[in-house]
């Protein structure tokens, strides 16, 4: 599971670190071989996701859901320093909507095919793995620094709080699935979900 955070930043380092897993897993399959263009990783609603006859190829990442992990919540509660009852630490699932998009045929059976193998082959994301991610995205040596979310994954010991991220498939009905697309006011592409366990943030005293 996540180790206790200081911020709501777990959340957000948790996206990074999925969607870097997957632009990494992209390049070293060659998947652009595959389908004969550049792909991009995204991590935005599927609705402002331009679609249609000149669409990108393109995996996308949506955090749709979060939900209390009940196994964490139920834990007993110890004292703070000053002798009161410690407020209960904030542990969340995070739902994620992986859907692909493409142009050409079979574009966005190719790309969700590597997309569900990914997460296959690696169901845990280590804590080691959680730390080099994020120490590389938020370095300025990269580039990436310059965007706000990313930089902010830089601050002192979040990396060292993270332990690991577990990646399960979720069975989704046609009809829950028609749901959450019609929800997202968004063209239906071939998708999956996945549950990240467990994310905790102090809940302080």
């Amino acid at each position: 599971m996540l180790g206790p955070m200081r911020s709501e930043l777990a959340i957000a380092s948790v996206t990074a670190v999925l969607k870097h897993v997957l632009e990494n897993g992209l390049v070293q399959y060659a998947v652009t071989n595959s389908i004969g263009s550049d792909v991009v990783v995204s991590s935005i609603p599927p609705d402002r996701i331009t679609s249609g006859a000149d669409e990108r190829a393109q995996l996308n990442l949506f955090l749709y859901q979060a939900t209390p992990n009940t196994r964490l919540r139920a834990r007993p509660l110890g004292n703070s320093e000053r002798g009161m009852a410690a407020r209960p630490p904030l542990a969340l699932d995070l739902f994620y909507l992986i859907s692909a998009y493409g142009a050409h045929d079979l574009d966005t059976d190719v790309l969700i095919g590597y997309a569900l193998r990914l997460f296959h082959d690696t169901p845990t994301f280590s804590r080691d793995l959680i730390k080099k991610t994020l120490a590389t995205l938020s370095s300025a040596g990269n580039g990436r620094a310059t965007i706000p979310a990313l930089a902010a994954l830089a601050e002192p010991g979040l990396a060292d709080q993270m332990e690991e991220i577990s990646m399960s498939p979720q069975f989704v009905s046609i009809e829950e699935m028609s749901r959450l697309w019609s929800a997202l006011q968004a063209r239906f592409r071939p998708s999956a979900v996945y549950k990240a366990s467990v994310v905790v943030i102090n809940g302080g005293e």
